[in-house]
């Protein structure tokens, strides 16, 4: 996918791709960063540091603030977005919750067939409030939208099998029938370029591509949508002075996007900065690159269609068992998936072909 399509070039990283696979430690081939991604040594260390700060008593919270909005400034910067348009929660479906509780009575939602639930139950629960959710199929997406339709939801690149979705004609679509564009990128930030702006909500959640523990996401607001903001789940965190907001009921929410926050999760935080660093230097592109070349591989050794995704979804004749060759993979949505990310190599990819080539063949 090109800038063109609505994604976005991100600086020429500092590091080499190809020297980073020593700072990570899988056991065996791990080819399962769709169901999490695995934490460099620089993560390692700061968690350790962190958990050894907490035992000793000599953590504070203000040195959490500092990580939290460290993070929020790398994020910003991946996606091309102001730090003051992202808020911080622990889980997609916290954030999601917060724009699904932010929608008129009697919204109309396109969304995906099959979509990740994070996505869909936020907005399937406000049905109480005449939110009608209709699902098409996923290249139906941009023409099922007119202008009764009030949100398109969609996750830019499938959990089940790593399609990736129209950004543009969805984008184009939206603008025409004036829908707001509610896109899950958990699936894209981190090995494919993608550009916040034109999207009124772009959420993330950072614990697969973006090596980071699980408990942190984001979510992008476009400034002209910021006022609507009904966070559900407002604490003091969401305070415009947050230190300020621990006591009373004269609440006063920030006036950015920072109104979504959720108090965090301290040493998650302390986890995804370092994880968010090595992203940025070594530059989206280039680990685009790496993570495609290799699913591409794996696509072009089974007799599979091309696609552009670091996901590929792989059928089988039978089931096949992957522990006695080491490799680390997951089945949804009935096929054998598999992701492609900075620690893996050629290597991995001609074991998996070896584990799998025969039972794929026999339908070819």
């Amino acid at each position: 996918m090109s800038p063109s399509d609505g994604t976005s070039s991100s600086p020429v990283g500092a590091l080499d791709v190809a020297t980073v696979r020593s700072r990570f430690a899988p056991d065996g081939v791990y080819l399962d960063t769709p169901t999490y991604g695995l934490p460099p040594d620089t993560v390692v260390a700061a968690m350790h540091d962190g958990v050894a700060r907490w035992q000793r008593g000599v953590a504070t919270p203000y040195e959490y603030d500092d990580a939290l909005n460290r993070a929020r400034e790398l994020f910003a910067r991946l996606v091309g977005s102001p730090p003051e348009d992202v808020a911080c929660a622990n889980q997609v479906s916290v954030l999601v919750g917060t724009v699904a509780a932010s929608l008129p009575d009697g919204a109309h939602v396109v969304a995906a067939d099959g979509d990740f639930t994070s996505l869909l139950y936020p907005l399937l629960v406000e049905e109480r409030r005449d939110i009608t959710v209709r699902t098409v199929p996923l290249e139906a997406v941009p023409d099922a939208m007119d202008d009764r339709t009030d949100v398109v939801a969609v996750s830019l690149v499938q959990s089940s099998d790593g399609r990736i979705a129209d950004l543009a004609a969805i984008r184009e679509a939206a603008d025409r029938h004036d829908v707001r564009t509610l896109i899950d990128a958990t699936h894209a930030v981190g090995w494919l370029p993608v550009a916040a702006s034109g999207i009124d909500y772009l959420v993330v959640g950072a614990y697969k591509w973006l090596l980071s523990p699980r408990g942190t996401a984001f979510l992008v607001v476009a400034r002209e949508r910021q006022d609507e903001l009904h966070p559900v789940a407002a604490g003091w965190y969401a305070g415009e002075d947050v230190w300020g907001s621990i006591y009373g009921s004269d609440m006063q929410l920030a006036r950015s996007a920072r109104r979504a926050d959720v108090s965090p999760a301290w040493l998650c935080w302390v986890g995804t900065v370092p994880a968010l660093e090595l992203i940025t230097e070594l530059g989206v592109d280039a680990i685009h690159a790496h993570d495609v070349a290799l699913a591409d591989r794996v696509r072009g050794e089974l007799g599979l269609p091309a696609s552009g995704s670091a996901i590929v979804a792989i059928t089988t004749d039978q089931p096949v068992d992957l522990a006695p060759h080491g490799i680390h993979a997951s089945v949804r949505a009935g096929s054998l998936r598999v992701g492609c990310h900075l620690y893996n190599d050629a290597s991995d990819i001609d074991a998996l072909v070896r584990a799998v080539g025969p039972a794929v063949r026999r339908q070819h």
